[in-house]
């Protein structure tokens, strides 16, 4: 029975917390649109008129939808990233993997990021344990394959990059140009596009938030503070955050008894550091976003907490016996009501993508006037589906409590204003090559389809052949 229970902890635990994901049908909700088709077009490669932010995910599921529905490539990532959560945690823990392996899997971090939308940063969020206990012990090739599905969106790129280079051992170098590479499909386009000019209130709105009863720093020290206060479980808008604090103290206990903490020691002063720091100086971060290409990627910088998970892990993972019981039960407490909070996940009637209309675009960029990437669903605004299945000229703009904090970029401004003129030779000349009212083509040009950059996105897909293949060679060369 001793070997048994941890593989039922763990089932019982990646169950509580993805319990939506198995159920069938197409997700949406927030910043989580999985049509079963995603279309090869340039948005989902890193193209197009928006920051490359959901790069290579987007691709990856794209290419995948060419012979399965992507909703079946999420489900498997998402069940499996959890998986893996348990049993970082279980390799974590010195003596006490029952709280180790709860907190890597159920933590304020993943449930908000998964309310908020955000499934492949939280898929993020669960891989850092295991690439952490697997770099720690020197299984670079484990590591490897932890970065690289850690790596589906550019936030899990860069918090695995820092994750897997500092925990690693003997193998520090080779595993930061992993990292790198493997974060290229967005690198590179975030370097050719062009920095961000960000007011205060596109900082501000996306700050770390005080949760009830402890604060804006209370909330970071308990992995929560997420930026929207919708994306929180109810109970912990009443008081309920304040057992995070008792998993706080449980942490703080437990450092003292773990073996060579210093590199997830200094993981964890990275993430709080860094969150904390913009935080209090979001003037520093607005210069770098305005100077810095590709720096918008740290406007949430609450998504730095992640890299402090690693040690939170490690350190209630040498509980004593006296104490176990006391920190998996904070650990549910601060938050009692996550697995229900997460139905709202769960596949649901949703605007469909009209095949025939996507069929009749051809791969055409289309313009759709009364169509701004957003869409009210019941109970939240939601990305347009439409956003994944065709090329479009997208808005971009984003409304905040009712101020506009990114307006629309400048290319869908132009086509507004050449639709109103009934210009369509200045519509040819911006690439556009349809036009969409009503979910019905009311006008064509003679634009040609946009070219798809596919490479990189390819090419990161394949890497996990060629990180197995290096390391058959090289356990081939030691022989």
């Amino acid at each position: 029975m001793p070997r048994v229970w941890p593989l039922v902890w763990a089932v019982i635990l990646v169950a509580l917390v993805t319990w939506p994901f198995a159920m069938p049908g197409e997700f949406l909700w927030r910043d989580m649109a999985v049509p079963d088709h995603f279309g090869f077009i340039p948005e989902n490669f890193g193209a197009g008129d928006l920051p490359a932010r959901n790069v290579p995910q987007d691709g990856a599921l794209a290419l995948f939808s060419m012979f399965a529905p992507a909703s079946w490539l999420v489900r498997a990532v998402v069940i499996g990233a959890a998986g893996c959560a348990a049993a970082g945690g279980w390799m974590l823990a010195k003596s006490a993997p029952a709280p180790a392996m709860a907190l890597a899997v159920v933590n304020p971090f993943v449930v908000e990021r998964l309310l908020q939308g955000h499934w492949s940063v939280a898929v993020a969020a669960w891989m850092l344990p295991a690439i952490a206990a697997t770099a720690l012990r020197g299984h670079r090739t484990w590591a490897w394959l932890g970065m690289f599905v850690a790596s589906l969106t550019p936030t899990g790129g860069l918090l695995a990059l820092v994750c897997g280079t500092v925990t690693a051992r003997g193998f520090r170098l080779p595993t930061a140009g992993v990292g790198v590479a493997l974060c290229l499909p967005w690198i590179i386009p975030g370097v050719l596009s062009p920095p961000l000019s960000p007011s205060p209130a596109a900082v501000a709105a996306f700050a770390p938030r005080a949760e009830s009863s402890v604060g804006t720093l209370g909330s970071l020290l308990t992995l929560g503070g997420i930026w929207n206060a919708a994306a929180l479980p109810p109970s912990r808008q009443v008081g309920f955050a304040l057992f995070g604090l008792v998993v706080a103290l449980c942490v703080a206990l437990g450092v003292r008894r773990m073996d060579r903490p210093l590199p997830l020691v200094l993981l964890a002063i990275t993430g709080w550091g860094l969150s904390g720091a913009l935080w209090l100086y979001p003037d520093t971060l607005a210069a770098a976003m305005e100077h810095l290409p590709g720096s918008g990627l740290l406007r949430d910088s609450h998504k730095l907490v992640a890299l402090a998970i690693p040690f939170c892990v490690a350190a209630v993972g040498t509980m004593q016996a006296s104490w176990r019981v006391v920190a998996v039960a904070a650990i549910f407490l601060q938050m009692p009501d996550f697995s229900s909070a997460l139905g709202v996940l769960a596949p649901r009637p949703a605007e469909t993508i009209n095949a025939r209309l996507v069929g009749q675009l051809s791969g055409r960029t289309a313009f759709f006037p009364e169509r701004t990437g957003l869409i009210d669903i019941p109970g939240a605004v939601a990305v347009d589906p439409y956003t994944k299945a065709v090329s479009m000229v997208h808005s971009g703009q984003l409304t905040v409590d009712g101020e506009v904090i990114d307006p629309p970029s400048p290319r869908f401004v132009a086509a507004q204003a050449a639709w109103a003129a009934g210009d369509m030779g200045k519509l040819e000349e911006m690439g556009i090559g349809a036009v969409v009212v009503d979910g019905a083509v009311v006008a064509t040009t003679a634009a040609a389809r946009p070219a798809v950059p596919w490479v990189l996105t390819t090419a990161w897909a394949f890497s996990p052949v060629l990180l197995v293949g290096a390391a058959a060679y090289r356990r081939a060369r030691q022989r």
